[in-house]
């Protein structure tokens, strides 16, 4: 059959295909849709714990038809009520005590076999303990990767900035006076008065650049909202622990290679939200984890035992301890209350009320260990001095005001400036000599009540601020630019990272968590 003369419009018709093709094969959507698809697949098969649920047994509930005296042709009843019902409706106390029903706490000692969460019992949990006891007896170079600025400028504080005319009267520790001039260059080189060795780094922002985030290092670690995430201060192992709203602390070893279990560890030693994770660099095979029922527990992987250290009838919502002595507890315990417990002792030595409400972070200045910072949902957060606190003395250093709850008032690496996040939509700086700067920086941390609060971390020297972006991201703040100046974004990321924590010896290692359960890797490429 011979083909029929094209018309017009069906010319023009062939060419806009034609010219429409060019384009997209220019653009390269067709490679760029096939990229996402592959991302939207690994996606589906991410790393995840696995928990055997128990299965309740179905109980028939007999149904039980209610008729009237009248369809079941029966007198009505005209008894009435009783003579003397008005006098014993009287005599009925006003107040009735009610009976509490028992708690499910367990007061002692929990074997991690009992706590652990999964189908392997024994044999995962073999692995952990045998992980983290290689870790701990491994020697750690008492090293911190937190740089220091090229050039540190005598205004705005040294490396160890507490070296100020406010804190020197109070008995601070010197500072080496090389650090002091108008303008000092630091070679590459750390070093941290309360660890032992030295670290060389290179100064430069293009790592920050190069933050990547891959499939394999996403995964499903928790059931429900994480509260607390926290690497293992290590650099043989990328070790991290996490706990949830439940209750539950999960162990993810980042470089397992079994394929079973996915490096992935669940266990329940607690029975409510999980307030704070304490790994101390020099006792890693002992864990400290506090939660919202009122309990502290000590897990020791040597014992194979989560032992309880303090309980008590009121919330614990943090934990804390300072960077040179790991005897010693600091948890905010009630509202506004502050307790140091003595773990040589087993017994409270000092015990303040510092805010009108929950203090929600307790953190210690690493240049200074008696510098402690506290943000509370009162809306303030406070500097203080240990040496110079005392039952009937309580006078703040420094006292920041936000108009609504402050979430956390973290240190920066040097010491030398304090970052707080607040609900008020704003992420404070405070800085100089005595913390007499103090900028407010605008940042959407409303994040509703079914996520985690938003808490701004320092990455691994003063330069930057990580915090969570209410559309699935990580904003990068810069103090001295006092703005966001990038955005960490992925289509691995399948939901909004709300807790961060970063890698205390590998720079550009970054953890953030979700209320979903996920946690998520960054690494430099």
């Amino acid at each position: 059959m011979a083909s029929q003369k094209l018309t017009d419009y069906e010319r023009q018709r062939l060419e806009n295909i034609k010219r429409n093709a060019e384009m997209v094969a220019a653009l390269k959507l067709h490679s760029k849709a096939a990229t996402l698809s592959a991302a939207t697949a690994k996606r589906h098969r991410m790393k995840t714990f696995k928990a055997s649920p128990e299965k309740k047994p179905k109980t028939e509930t007999p149904i039980v038809i209610r008729r009237s005296l009248r369809t079941r042709g029966m007198p009505p009843d005209s008894k009435g009520l009783p003579d003397d019902f008005s006098d014993n409706f009287d005599k009925t106390p006003k107040s009735v005590s009610v009976i509490k029903p028992q708690s499910p706490r367990v007061l002692g000692p929990i074997s991690m076999g009992d706590a652990f969460s999964g189908d392997d019992e024994t044999e995962s949990n073999k692995m952990l303990v045998g992980t983290i006891l290689s870790i701990a007896k491994e020697t750690q170079v008492g090293v911190s990767v937190k740089d220091v600025k090229d050039e540190i400028f005598s205004d705005k504080g040294a490396l160890g900035s507490c070296k100020s005319e406010g804190f020197e009267s109070l008995g601070t520790e010197k500072v080496d006076e090389s650090l002091s001039g108008k303008r000092k260059l630091v070679k590459g080189v750390v070093k941290n008065e309360y660890l032992d060795g030295l670290v060389k780094i290179e100064k430069s922002d293009q790592w920050l650049e190069s933050l990547d985030l891959k499939p394999e290092n996403v995964a499903r670690l928790l059931p429900g909202r994480i509260m607390v995430v926290k690497f293992f201060p290590c650099s043989s192992v990328r070790m991290i622990a996490a706990g949830n709203k439940f209750g539950n602390i999960a162990f993810w070893n980042v470089d397992s290679n079994n394929k079973k279990e996915d490096g992935i560890y669940l266990y329940r030693p607690h029975t409510g939200p999980i307030s704070g994770i304490l790994i101390h660099q020099h006792s890693m095979s002992k864990i400290y984890s506090s939660c919202y029922d009122g309990f502290i527990r000590l897990m020791d992987a040597e014992k194979e035992v989560f032992d309880l250290v303090h309980s008590c009838d009121d919330t614990i919502f943090s934990l804390s301890q300072q960077p040179n002595n790991s005897e010693t507890l600091y948890f905010a315990e009630g509202r506004g209350g502050l307790k140091v417990w003595d773990i040589r002792t087993g017994k409270s030595s000092r015990n303040w009320m510092l805010h009108e409400d929950r203090i929600n972070t307790i953190n210690f200045n690493s240049q200074n260990p008696n510098i402690m910072a506290t943000s509370s949902t009162d809306g303030t957060a406070c500097i203080w001095d240990l040496r110079s606190m005392s039952a009937h003395k309580l006078k703040t250093l420094k006292t920041v005001s936000h108009s609504r709850a402050v979430h956390s008032a973290y240190f920066s690496p040097s010491g030398s400036s304090l970052a707080t996040t607040s609900l008020d939509n704003k992420v404070g700086i405070i800085s100089g000599v005595n913390f007499e700067d103090a900028c407010m920086i605008y940042h959407d941390n409303w994040t509703g009540r079914w996520l985690s609060s938003f808490r701004g971390i320092w990455g691994w020297d003063d330069s930057y601020i990580f915090i969570g972006n209410m559309k699935r991201g990580v904003d990068v703040i810069s103090p001295s630019q006092k703005r966001s100046v990038m955005t960490l974004q992925s289509p691995e990321m399948s939901a909004i990272p709300c807790r961060f924590d970063a890698h205390p010896y590998k720079i550009g290692m970054l953890a953030g968590a979700t209320s979903g359960g996920q946690v998520y890797l960054w690494t430099p490429c």
